[in-house]
């Protein structure tokens, strides 16, 4: 096994607490960079002097996260999760330090890389850490509501820190508070059984990197308003499948293959897969184009567009938490799976019939509807994913779950992008 929460007799539930709020720290760092930055980032090109590059700050960082998950779950699988979580929050701590202290767009752009590398190195450590199933469960949906909460809080907290302090410190933030995960992590989790003697499969692992990044540049260019047949997002498309192709029959022949082609025989995986692919699109498009209704059609102000997602955020977060502790207890995780996945497509489907005559209270309780289908989904279809893999899988097979329902987000956002661009 992996790196999991110490047990020992000093540490007990003390360690336990430990970890955990170690974890949520890292988590949270992690997931309010995605969001945080955005706020901050007029102030951040006219200070550099780079309006051409702007969609890059957030692109570069997108893309070294997600290319990074499929990669580090395997090598967790092959060496433990406890020193790539840890290695992850000090790049992630550097990253920040050197993106607050930017010269350039350039370097921005770059260190702005360096930071998704190490998110992404704790993001795929963190789902599996727990050995327990039980307490897997338990922890999942509190893992999932720190995603849920700085989605809301991120856009204002940029916003004040960019208007009070400056908008380096959108970056310089994340060094005190990592520091604590940084010291305590070490302490609270023990390094598991390493594997000796397997031969990495560094082709595969170069191979899929390579057709992420190309499929993610391909989508990017479309979400900054490029069309679906222009050069560079053809070409993007193309070399993608081409890379994919050749991967596939680099796995087959792979004795440790990065991502196991034998995991799609799975019905659980490959359904839990294909519902966050969709979670993924439905999630972001909401969170990315509701406050733009809001605020675009029916006439309300930019503060007041924010803060429409606070019921979804509210929801998923109890929900998520709730179900957790629930199926802690009665070991059954389709019933959740099947609600969330029902109520979240009626909500979606609410959502769709909101025109101008609607009211910012039934664009709410509609939103509400969504977050209380998507609390349950996002822990249990991961969770349902870990309790059919062998263990020697368990890090990969989750890593592959999220890795695609980032795809998805990605996808999600090109396509609604590029409809809402389009008229």
């Amino acid at each position: 096994m992996s790196a999991s929460v110490s047990q020992g007799e000093g540490s007990g539930r003390r360690g336990t607490v430990l970890a955990v709020a170690g974890l949520m720290l890292a988590l949270f760092l992690v997931a309010l960079d995605q969001t945080v930055v955005g706020t901050a980032l007029p102030k951040i090109i006219a200070d550099l002097d780079g309006f051409e590059h702007y969609a890059w700050v957030t692109t570069a960082y997108l893309l070294a996260w997600t290319a990074m998950i499929p990669v580090i779950g395997k090598l967790g699988d092959i060496y433990g999760r406890k020193w790539f979580i840890i290695g992850g929050v000090a790049l992630f701590l550097a990253a920040s330090a050197l993106c607050g202290a930017a010269w350039g767009m350039t370097e921005l752009i770059l260190f702005r890389g360096l930071q998704g590398l190490g998110a992404g190195m704790i993001f795929a450590s963190v789902a599996d850490i727990f050995p327990d199933p039980a307490r897997r469960a338990k922890y999942q949906g509190v893992f999932f509501s720190v995603f849920a909460l700085t989605s809301v809080i991120g856009p204002t907290m940029g916003g004040w820190i960019t208007n009070n302090l400056s908008w380096r410190w959108v970056f310089y933030v994340n060094l005190p508070l990592g520091v604590f995960s940084l010291f305590a992590l070490p302490v609270v989790l023990h390094q598991g059984a390493t594997r000796f003697g397997v031969k990495i499969d560094y082709l595969g692992a170069a191979t899929i990197t390579a057709s992420v990044v190309s499929i993610l540049l391909a989508l990017s260019w479309v979400g900054e308003g490029y069309d679906w047949d222009a050069v560079r997002v053809v070409v993007g498309f193309v070399v993608a499948a081409v890379l994919l192709a050749a991967f596939i029959p680099i796995e087959h022949r792979a004795t440790e293959p990065m991502i196991p082609l034998s995991l799609f025989k799975s019905r659980v995986f490959t359904s839990s897969a294909l519902l966050m692919f969709m979670v993924g699109i439905g999630m972001f498009g909401i969170i990315l184009y509701t406050p733009l209704f809001v605020q675009g059609v029916l006439g309300k102000t930019a503060t007041g567009s924010g803060t429409v997602l606070t019921p979804l955020v509210l929801t998923m977060t109890a929900m998520g938490v709730i179900v957790g502790q629930v199926i802690a207890r009665i070991k059954r995780i389709t019933p959740f799976l099947i609600f969330g996945a029902v109520v979240m497509t009626l909500g979606i489907y609410l959502l769709t019939t909101l025109d101008a005559n609607s009211t910012q209270t039934t664009v709410a309780l509609y939103l509400m509807v969504t977050g209380l289908g998507l609390g349950p989904l996002m822990p249990t279809a991961t969770l349902a994913v870990q309790s059919t893999v062998e263990k020697s899988l368990l890090g990969v097979a989750t890593s592959a779950t999220q890795f695609i329902r980032s795809l998805g987000s990605t996808v999600g956002t090109a396509i609604i992008g590029s409809l809402i661009t389009s008229g």
